[in-house]
């Protein structure tokens, strides 16, 4: 398939004015002396002192309970690698985009020049009078386990790494609904992974509890079979070390029952699919290039349930489908934290909405002419805006059962509140791109 754009069109679409993808605009008026003096001096006194007298009416005088920090030391980009804070930075406007975009929900990207995760931890917690919660994005394994862990345990507002638990979440859904086609139970599942890495870590566990079994879990990194034979293995890494070991991965993929591609292209073939199970599940997520085609998985097992990265082939998995609308929940009760029932509630969500009829819309935004809950739709498109209305509700409700609201919700109105909210800030959006006469508005 023809690739969407070409290299020149994305840089041009990052340069034109307004140059980057992120822009604050004043949501009060200060055309008068009377709007002035009470943004600012003296009028915002009021303010100040309220909030010092009770620290929560931050969340009532200020923009903390709608702002995400997105935080990236840049030292694992995408799939491209160890860049650095200031190359991260387009990645990052890019999460605060799509945080509007999709949930309203307004975003800073904040691009550190540390390798330190003692430093990452410092800089974090020092942001917490300010942020509503925190998006830890492309920092490397394994010192995101430890960044994420601590800042869970110190922080009051929510900490999510994304790269480990939305890919865990969404592939989660995923996995709900692959296992209702092909009538596999999840304990009986053999899994074999490629790559050892953040997402494969946390997307591994979050299996377990839907589950899936450690012992029937083969993962690999770049130096072979994790087994409990190596010496070279973190403490990650050594939870899913087995006792037997495979001399490589197509050993692991005979009668396997599904594949979770985390690492590099190519490293699939169609003889390895192949040697699988029956109806076996694929999820070959290397980006740009999957560890095995599309074209190539089905060919060698058209019973296959094949998802990828790439939005030109069914079953995409995209982390977009899950951070705007968990963050969106969370911050909508105040949640002081994002918990594994949180994330289950949100993959369920998913899983629930890939059987729904897909609106023409829809269809005609990605060109389809149709799409039906099966082997190859087992996960909604990425764009659809009912994610909103399906994740973010669940995951508030999961929230207020868990106690870790601050904040009750009617959720039948709640949903009723989201759509009008998302309308509401789309018009803005629409008609700040006419301002500038944008040519990618």
């Amino acid at each position: 398939m023809a690739p969407l754009f070409t290299k020149e069109e994305a840089l041009a679409y990052h340069n034109s004015h307004p140059i980057g993808k992120m822009e604050t605009i004043p949501i009060k008026p200060a055309m008068t002396q009377k709007h002035l003096s009470m943004a600012y001096s003296p009028g915002v006194a009021h303010a100040c002192l309220a909030i010092a007298a009770n620290p929560e009416d931050v969340y009532k005088y200020t923009n903390k309970g709608n702002l995400v920090a997105i935080v990236s030391n840049g030292s694992a980009i995408l799939g491209i690698g160890n860049l650095g804070g200031a190359a991260a930075k387009p990645v990052m406007e890019g999460k605060c985009l799509l945080f509007k975009t999709f949930a309203d929900i307004n975003g800073h990207d904040i691009c550190l020049n540390t390798k330190d995760p003692d430093v990452i931890i410092q800089v974090c917690k020092a942001l917490e009078p300010t942020y509503g919660g925190i998006n830890l994005e492309d920092i490397k394994a394994p010192e995101c386990f430890y960044i994420e862990e601590t800042l869970k345990k110190e922080m009051n507002i929510p900490v999510f790494h994304d790269d480990q638990h939305g890919t865990a979440i969404i592939t989660g859904g995923g996995f709900i609904n692959a296992l209702e086609i092909t009538g596999k139970k999840a304990e009986n599942v053999k899994l074999v992974v490629s790559g050892a890495g953040a997402a494969a870590i946390a997307t591994c566990k979050f299996y377990m509890l839907l589950g899936l079994q450690k012992e029937n879990i083969s993962m690999f990194d770049t130096k072979g079979h994790i087994h409990t034979g190596r010496t070279d293995l973190n403490e990650q890494k050594k939870f899913f070390a087995q006792k037997k070991a495979f001399a490589n991965m197509a050993e692991a993929f005979v009668g396997a029952d599904m594949f979770l591609g985390l690492s590099d292209k190519g490293l699939v073939n169609k003889d390895m699919v192949k040697s699988m199970g029956k109806n076996p599940i694929i999820f070959a997520m290397a980006n740009p290039d999957p560890e095995i085609t599309y074209a190539d998985a089905k060919e060698a097992r058209p019973d296959c349930i094949m998802g990828t990265g790439r939005s030109d082939f069914p079953n995409q998995i995209n982390n977009v489908s899950g951070f705007p609308y968990i963050f969106r929940g969370a911050f909508d009760v105040r949640a002081t934290k994002i918990n594994d029932e949180m994330k289950m509630a949100a993959a369920k969500g998913i899983a629930a909405l890939a059987k729904e009829p897909v609106p023409q819309a829809l269809l005609d935004r990605y060109n389809l002419k149709s799409v039906t809950f099966g082997i190859d739709y087992v996960v909604p498109l990425a764009m659809d805006p009912r994610l909103l209305t399906w994740e973010a509700p669940a995951v508030a409700q999961a929230a207020m059962d868990t106690g870790v609201a601050k904040i009750k919700l009617d959720i039948a109105q709640y949903k009723k509140d989201l759509v009008a909210r998302m309308e509401a800030s789309q018009k803005r959006v629409a008609e700040f791109g006419k301002t500038y006469n944008n040519p990618f508005a």
